[in-house]
């Protein structure tokens, strides 16, 4: 340490110093006196440099002790942890940005062992596209079950409240993923959750003048010209050299007079009403069903009613005899007329769910639909979970799943479709689909050779604490989880036709895991079993 810090001294010398022979600085007092004060400045600079590592090592230090009491948190229960939304985005955010920061950090004076150790788990890191992806999932849940920004952030969701906080920089970092996808009414409402935090006053690197830059063009994208005037005049105001905020101001200024102009109004006060959900429309996109389906997940909109109860009853279900289940029939319920839907109690055993869960674990990959034009499995946006497919040679329990929904059913299960895991996370969804081809998709299971799905045989493996309902939009059924059920319905008429009606949904997770695992059972195989109806609609 002494040879170190003797060439630090060297060298700063060398950088502050005019070189004289050694015989010249003796003799001129005046030279000895500078190189007094040269002296001094190395010893500043060197406190400098002492000062920097220890900061340095007080920022690692308070990194470490962070970390090490939340990844004792989130180690004691992993599912539990990432079960709340926040934990989740954090977890994305913390490991593709602010671990990166560290590696930088530390990097200024390079340690061997964490550059190594980095280097070797950084290949399994979220990256941003990750860490993107958990924001727009907030935002999904953020309206589909109308969540406050200010709630949001206070870790405040329905029925549940915890300490899981969104910071500024968070809320921040949420509205610039928003504004750089061009969205910005969720832009708008980050953007001003994270000022309002700010003007509360807490402590972040995050200037005002950037918050105020992003938020005051997203209001004006939302069409409110004089909030963006406003807003755009404060940025003015704490920053008058910004090199867009006088331009902007000036065309804000310029539309609303064209506008009031031509409407021959006089200029309006910028409202003094805070943004909050709702204050703007969110905008239209590519679902019409969009609120009803979000609606039903937030237990709105049921159209269950008395009549329709009383025509609903539950019972011991055998199969019609099946040998398999006489001596232990399964308990059967009905959760919807027509189309009927039913639940069976005590599908799976925990035992069975948990080596269901192992045997997919380390198969889950993106979650994938049937593309209708070409029949390959492709990923969408509009669903959001990871999946896996099980076979029966992959472990007797599969083939027993198998077996038993072939005898509640009545249906051949050879020609269906492999047992197929979800994994629904953060915000994990599945938009409103049909899991039946239609006429317009003649090609989708072409490749399989087993005809259109009949029927859907959903087990779910979990609770979910909220959100992550089944939904139908068309006719207002909502379907909640419960662990060790499962639901079954048709999907085609028994004249081959689709049943429309049947057209649903996996809503957002909003708290907890939910797992899933499905049997799509095709047309081949039950021309006795389920003969043809003498109408279309039979």
């Amino acid at each position: 340490m002494g040879k170190f810090i003797s060439l630090v001294l060297w060298a700063l010398l060398c950088s502050c110093c005019c070189w004289t022979t050694q015989a010249e600085i003796f003799t001129s007092i005046s030279q000895m006196t500078d190189l007094i004060y040269t002296e001094k400045e190395l010893v500043q600079s060197l406190s400098e440099y002492i000062k920097a590592e220890e900061s340095k090592l007080s920022t690692i230090q308070s990194w470490a002790n962070k970390l090490d009491a939340l990844t004792k948190l989130s180690t004691s229960d992993p599912e539990g942890y990432l079960a709340h939304p926040v934990n989740a985005y954090k977890l994305m955010k913390r490991l593709n940005r602010e671990w990166s920061e560290l590696e930088s950090l530390v990097l200024q004076n390079p340690s061997d062992g964490f550059i190594s150790n980095m280097s070797i788990h950084r290949q399994f890191f979220p990256d941003e596209e990750d860490e993107k992806g958990a924001a727009k999932a907030l935002m999904r849940l953020q309206d589909t079950y109308q969540l406050d920004s200010e709630a949001f952030s206070r870790g405040k969701l329905p029925g549940i409240h915890s300490n899981v906080i969104l910071t500024v920089e968070d809320c921040f970092d949420m509205g610039k993923t928003a504004y750089n996808d061009a969205d910005y009414y969720h832009a708008v409402l980050w953007m001003q959750e994270s000022l309002k935090q700010l003007d509360a006053g807490e402590e972040t690197e995050v200037s005002k003048g950037d918050i105020l830059d992003y938020l005051s063009y997203s209001v004006y994208q939302m069409g409110d010209l004089p909030r963006a005037i406003e807003l755009t005049r404060r940025l003015v105001a704490i920053d008058p050299s910004h090199q867009r905020a006088g331009g902007n101001l000036r065309y804000f200024e310029r539309l609303l007079t064209k506008e009031l102009n031509e409407l021959k109004q006089d200029y309006p006060p910028a409202s003094e009403e805070p943004i909050q959900l709702g204050t703007y429309s969110r905008p239209k996109d590519h679902l019409p069903e969009r609120e009803v389906y979000e609606a039903l997940c937030r237990g709105e909109g049921l159209q269950m009613n008395d009549v329709r109860r009383s025509r609903l009853y539950c019972r011991y279900q055998d199969g019609e005899r099946n040998p398999r289940l006489l001596l232990k029939p399964i308990k059967e319920e009905d959760e919807w007329d027509s189309p009927r839907i039913v639940r069976y109690l005590d599908i799976l055993s925990h035992e069975e769910t948990e080596k269901i869960k192992e045997l997919a674990k380390p198969r889950l990959a993106r979650a994938t639909v049937r593309d209708p034009k070409t029949g390959v499995l492709t990923t969408a946006n509009y669903r959001v979970s990871k999946s896996a497919w099980l076979e029966e040679e992959d472990d007797p329990v599969i083939a027993r799943v198998n077996q038993r929904i072939g005898d509640l059913t009545g249906l051949e299960v050879d020609t269906a479709e492999l047992l197929q895991v979800a994994n629904y996370g953060v915000g994990g969804q599945y938009e409103p689909h049909y899991d039946f081809s239609r006429k317009d998709e003649p090609d989708a299971f072409k490749r399989l050779g087993t005809g259109n799905r009949v029927a859907t045989f959903l087990n779910y493996m979990s609770d979910v604490e909220a959100g992550g309902a089944t939904v139908f939009p068309d006719f207002g059924a909502a379907i909640w989880p419960r662990k060790g059920t499962a639901v079954f319905w048709y999907n085609l008429f028994k004249s081959g036709e689709g049943d429309y009606r049947t057209r649903h949904a996996a809503c957002p997770v909003l708290v907890g895991s939910k797992w899933v695992s499905n049997k799509w059972i095709h047309e081949r195989g039950q021309e006795f079993r389920r003969p043809c109806g003498l109408t279309e609609v039979d």
